[in-house]
């Protein structure tokens, strides 16, 4: 699975609307970030923001938070 359009070469992108910050290495949050930018229209809207260099640290210089993943689930036996 590719990353988003016009954001191709950045691994972590951000939704300025909730201020979070998405690992689009980790399949499960580029998921959902695909979901919320297609559903808020995020990218028009001018919402998405990459950052430079790419990395969490920046990101969180920039006021962002990682998303918060729910945690894997164990199947029941």
């Amino acid at each position: 699975m590719g990353r988003l359009a016009r954001f191709e070469d950045f691994r972590f992108i951000g939704a300025r609307d909730t201020m979070t910050v998405y690992d689009c290495d980790d399949e499960d949050q580029l998921k959902t970030l695909r979901r919320r930018a297609a559903k808020d229209d995020l990218a028009r809207r001018d919402l998405l923001q990459s950052f430079a260099p790419d990395t969490p640290a920046e990101a969180a210089n920039r006021g962002f938070r990682p998303v918060k993943t729910p945690a894997p689930t164990t199947p029941l036996r």
